[in-house]
């Protein structure tokens, strides 16, 4: 695991002072670590009792989408802002830098009832518990997070009441 943390890149003061960005993005530039990375997120036991995945805007697509290939999972998409047409169901949530929302098409939701959301980094946890809240309004059942990286010292397991599983934590 030594190699794929060397991958994980941090950009201080972005995106506004204080803040220590951790980067993925050269973890699917190296097609080896990133191959053992998809293995090892698609073995973690809770998946394999999903019915769907869940993938968080937008470094969240990148790994999801390889989850779920791999362990022949469908995924869906929690979209930021003004992305997705249709009907959706939109939740507004606080970030370490300002405010956001997340959006999921309602009709992908009809079809599964059971969950698990990817993304690439747990920090405080408000991305993860805007899914989180989406899905629980609908009376979806969340199995699971799996991340690339957890920011332990911000202690965003601790708003979930379902099982965390992170690759590296920091």
């Amino acid at each position: 695991m030594k190699k794929l943390e060397d991958l994980i890149l941090t950009y201080k003061d972005f995106p506004k002072k204080g803040i220590d960005f951790k980067d993925v993005l050269e973890i699917p530039q190296n097609p080896d670590i990133f191959q053992d990375l998809i293995l090892r997120m698609s073995s973690i036991q809770f998946l394999k009792n999903a019915e769907a995945i869940i993938s968080i805007d937008a470094r969240g697509f990148i790994f999801g989408s390889a989850v779920a290939l791999e362990s022949s999972k469908p995924m869906i998409v929690a979209r930021k802002p003004g992305k997705l047409p249709g009907q959706i169901l939109t939740r507004e949530y606080d970030l370490e830098y300002g405010k956001n929302s997340l959006s999921i098409q309602s009709n992908a939701l009809k079809k599964f009832n059971s969950f698990v959301i990817v993304d690439d980094l747990l920090a405080t946890g408000g991305t993860v518990n805007c899914v989180a809240r989406l899905l629980q309004d609908q009376r979806k059942e969340i199995l699971g997070l799996i991340t690339v990286v957890e920011l332990k010292k911000l202690k965003g397991r601790s708003k979930f009441d379902f099982p965390v599983n992170s690759i590296i934590s920091l």
